[in-house]
This record gives structure tokens, sequence and C-alpha cells, in this order.
């Protein structure tokens, strides 16, 4: 990620791509030229504005440790559509924001007032699972062995997108955790809401749809753009709030799920490097982009609002 060249971020063999922070593995064939296609109707507009804005009204400075988030990051995205300088050094940067693209981080040290999501290293299942418990009140994960019925079994990894319905009781097995099934289906879809998250506070919701059989799958039939109080509740606001100042996180996207039959809310990941949902329209991407920005900059600009140490 802090290589000059983009280039350097991946490893190309055998007609498939691995992206070198995460490890994901990605075939080279039509759906990853179309995300290609897409992203650059994303990357161009705003990388074009920010040329403007960085002239007539220069962000903050913000120092990235450990490397500067690349632009299909919405981090990377709404910097640029803020205007931000990305500053080399804490010690010529407004602020600081641990980037790193893995579940299990390292944040380096670092003394500026105002830094953000250093103190949230650890975004794996089992520990959002654990502040989420707290939290809300409920639980999410089940025990294999005890459970009667259906149950999501999946790894311990941001991103990973490897879960699956396993049915129990059945072993646990090392590295995977077991959650309840959370029921968002919607005729022959799955909806989720991811709902990024800026100082504490839901910005926006990517409403997601997706056919059930590919529940799991790391892709969207539909994404359409919607404000947070179209789906939620103001005392549900404030208990999202409340999951953000509890996992210290000050950037970052939430994936939600309503479950049809108790009607609850259940976080189901959290991936404080999040990435924009391609197959939303145009105009909403832009709309997305610039209200995620503006979120940005209120936050480095209200101390309170985020640098959670």
């Amino acid at each position: 990620m802090a290589g000059t060249l983009w280039t350097s971020d991946f490893h190309f063999e055998g007609g498939r791509v691995k992206v070198r922070a995460t490890g994901a593995d990605l075939a080279l064939d039509g759906g990853l030229a179309t995300d290609c296609v897409l992203w650059l109707g994303y990357y161009i507009p705003v990388r074009l504005l920010s040329v403007c804005i960085r002239i007539v009204r220069p962000g903050p400075r913000i120092w990235f440790a450990p490397g500067i988030p690349r632009p299909w990051y919405l981090i990377g995205l709404a910097s640029l559509w803020a205007g931000v300088r990305f500053a080399r050094s804490p010690d010529k940067a407004d602020a600081a924001f641990y980037f790193e693209d893995r579940t299990f981080g390292a944040p380096p040290a670092c003394d500026l007032p105002r830094r953000y999501n250093f103190a949230c290293p650890d975004v794996s299942k089992s520990h959002v699972a654990t502040v989420f418990e707290r939290v809300f009140g409920y639980p999410l994960t089940i025990d294999p062995t005890q459970w009667t019925g259906t149950a999501v079994e999946k790894g311990e990894d941001n991103g990973a997108h490897d879960g699956r319905l396993v049915t129990c009781p059945c072993p646990a097995l090392p590295g995977r955790v077991y959650q309840r099934v959370i029921d968002t289906v919607d005729g022959d879809h799955v909806v989720d809401l991811r709902t990024p998250c800026v100082g504490g506070s839901p910005v926006l919701v990517f409403v997601k749809r997706r056919p059930v059989r590919d529940r799991f799958a790391n892709y969207n039939s539909t994404v359409a753009l919607t404000r947070p109080e179209d789906h939620f509740t103001a005392d549900e606001l404030a208990t999202i709030g409340r999951f953000c100042v509890a996992m210290k996180l000050d950037w970052g996207g939430l994936d939600i799920l309503r479950d049809r039959a108790d009607g609850r809310l259940y976080v189901v990941d959290v991936n404080k490097t999040d990435m924009p949902p391609l197959r939303l329209p145009w105009l909403q991407k832009m709309d997305a982009v610039a209200r995620l920005a503006k979120a940005l900059v209120k936050m480095i600009n209200v101390p309170s609002a985020g640098g959670r140490a």
C-alpha cells in the first residue's frame, strides 16, 4: 500500500491476481474487468475535482499510517473530495489516521491529539460479536455444539466472504466463528444495510441486495444510497453510535442486518478500510463521496467527535 505505483499492491500469476495486503485472490475475467471500469467511473471525476478543491479550498493535512489509502477505498475517495493534503510525517500533519487493511492490525506510535482508528486494531468476527452483545444486549454468536438448527459458519478475517450455512449441533472448527442466521430475505434476495460511520455517527446507508443463493458472495445485484433515518429509529441510531465508541471506530463501514422475525438489528461485520459498492448508480456514488468527505472534515475540525486514543 505504501508503494509508489498501484501495481505494487498486486501479484499477477496464472490468470489470477492476488491483493498483497489482504490476501484476496481474484480471477482475471470479465467480471473483474467490469468492476475496474465501474471503479474508474468513480475515481476519475473525483480525482479531477480534487485538483480544483486543493487549489481553491485546500483541506486538512492528514498523516495516514502505515500507508496512504489507495483511491479504491472510501477513505481515499473522500480524502480526495475533501481536498486532503497527505502529510509525509506526523509533525507536518493536522491529524493522523491509522489505515491498514488487516483484520488484526498494529498501529504505529503517534502522539498527535487528533488521531483516528488508532485504537481499533481488531475487527475480527469474534471481537465484533463480543462488542455487539455488550452494547446491544443480545447475542449474535452461538455455540455450535449446543445449538439446534441452521447457523452461519465463517472465518475471523475481515472481507473474506467465506461464510456458509451449517446444520447444528456440529463441532466447532478452529479459527471459525458461529452465528445465528439473520433473516433478511426479501423475495428472492437478501438485504444488507452497509452503514458507513464517521466520528461515531452513521452518515449514510448503502442498501445492498443479492440473490439468496449467493448471500455470502462479494457482489451485489443492486445497491441504493439512502439515509440512516430511513432504516433506523432514533434509539437505534444512538445504539449504533455507542457501538462505534465501544469498538473505538472513528471511520468505518458496519454491515447491519435487520431480522425479519424479531425486528432486531445485528452488526455482523466492521470494516475500517471499507470500499465503495460499485453497483451504485453514478450520481449516487458522487453524492455518497461528497457526504463522507464533509463528515471527514467535520470530524477532524471537531476534536471531541473523534480521535479516540
